[in-house]
């Protein structure tokens, strides 16, 4: 009687999953047939061919030979495609040697693009504002805010409180600085305050180097070049949202002498295994192949590499014009800054940072907590119930491993609306905790 109950549910199971199974093996078809087109494509339109991990892991760019390549993330390799596993790559693999016999690269390339020599990549938008960065490759944008300059405050002896506030994926500084920069106090009656936003490498103003891995490590350093020596911070507080929330842990455990405290909001935290699978777990997770919500659709895209260059191409590289079009559907003269920035990024920057930083650093996650457990920072994590891009589970299960770190869930807030709700509440419990 329950084997005649359950099957039922197990056939309903069965057939709520082909469309999933269908929509997927399509896209891998369509991950494949992008490959090869984007290899041909970059042969005519850029000297150098940069190779895809996609591939196989010996035919990324000199993995093996790069002393730093235990901070690259194994999911660009070991992402899973039925069509990659039955050797349909071979004919990618081999179309360098074939066009670069036959020579049609090489004379496209002269002939339709004689002197092409950019920053960006010819799929990334090269308009002023995009390629602005070219001025500045070696530091991050970094967005200041700190007390006027007046007699009282240099007469005052207050200590100075910095706080450095680090962005997630597809966002900038503006995160910060647009929502809760004019609720932060500047002074109180003890503290002086010095707050800084940046730009993480690959986003918003700063440098989005074409050649760069965008990995936990390289994040790191930028971020100490361009806030931590200038500014010689002898100590600081640092708050970072969903990816950042990585990069700040990594940052806080490297200059864990240095820092106060640690707020994270809406951390992606994975476990590291004996078997080292943090990595893909984490993608298993924060990408798993589901159609429905949209917002899972879309992280689904994380297995894609190639389909989401497309995409790229199409949005990244014409913001221009879908931006125009927002405006007179919209009827507005000026877009929001959360729709204008979330193109400012090129698909290098954005991709090998979903996988060396959310991926990759799940790897590191466990230890760099416990440097700072062991070092007395104190560690703060908000999350919403809501929240579809980083399950809840995460936070549970940090706070199941580390039970010093403190934990808060707002109930009826996700992924962004566990801040933007509740700002000036959760500004008082910043102050608060780098009070305490």
């Amino acid at each position: 009687m329950t084997i005649a109950s359950s099957f039922p549910k197990k056939c309903i199971s069965v057939i709520n999953g082909a469309p999933t199974w269908a929509v997927f093996v399509l896209l891998d078809i369509l991950d494949v047939f992008l490959c090869i087109v984007f290899r041909f494509l970059d042969q005519i339109m850029e000297e150098e061919s940069v190779s895809c991990p996609c591939i196989n892991p010996q035919d990324f760019a000199g993995y093996e030979f790069l002393s730093d390549h235990q901070h690259l993330s194994e999911t660009l390799y070991r992402r899973r495609n039925i069509f990659r596993q039955a050797g349909f790559f071979r004919f990618a693999r081999q179309l360098p040697e074939i066009t670069k016999k036959i020579g049609i690269c090489t004379f496209l390339r002269n002939f339709l693009f004689p002197t092409r020599k950019v920053a960006n990549r010819w799929s990334d938008c090269g308009c002023k504002k995009c390629v602005s960065w070219t001025n500045n490759t070696d530091k991050l944008n970094v967005i200041v805010k700190q007390p006027s300059i007046s007699q009282d405050v240099l007469m005052s002896n207050k200590p100075v409180q910095n706080v450095i506030f680090i962005h997630g994926l597809l966002s900038s500084s503006s995160f910060w600085t647009n929502t809760l920069f004019k609720y932060l106090p500047e002074t109180t009656e003890k503290t002086n305050y010095r707050y800084f936003a940046v730009d993480l490498l690959g986003f918003g103003d700063s440098p989005k180097p074409r050649h760069c891995r965008y990995s936990l490590k390289e994040h790191v350093e930028m971020i100490e070049k361009s806030v931590i020596l200038p500014n010689n911070l002898t100590s600081f507080h640092v708050v970072a949202h969903s990816m950042g929330c990585i990069i700040a842990v990594a940052l806080a455990a490297k200059l864990s002498g240095s820092v106060k405290s640690v707020a994270l909001v809406a951390p992606p935290y994975f476990a590291d295994t004996k078997g080292g699978g943090a990595s893909c777990d984490a993608l298993n997770v924060i990408a798993e192949k589901k159609l429905w919500p949209l917002t899972s659709f879309f992280s689904a895209m994380s297995w894609y590499e190639h389909i989401c260059r497309g995409i790229c191409l199409v949005i990244c590289r014409h913001h221009r014009t879908w931006e125009r079009i927002i405006k007179i559907v919209t009827w507005r003269r000026k877009l929001p800054t959360a729709i204008t920035e979330l193109t400012k990024h090129t698909h290098q920057s954005v991709w090998h940072s979903m996988h060396n930083v959310i991926c990759g650093g799940a790897k590191f996650t466990d230890k760099h907590i416990g440097m700072l457990i062991n070092s007395g920072v104190k560690i703060n994590v908000i999350h919403g119930d809501k929240d579809d891009v980083v399950p809840i589970d995460c936070v549970w299960n940090m706070k199941a491993k580390f039970p010093a770190v403190e934990v808060e869930v707002i109930a009826g807030t996700d992924h962004s609306s566990v801040i933007m709700s509740r700002r000036e509440v959760f500004v008082a419990n910043l102050v608060c905790l780098w009070a305490s």
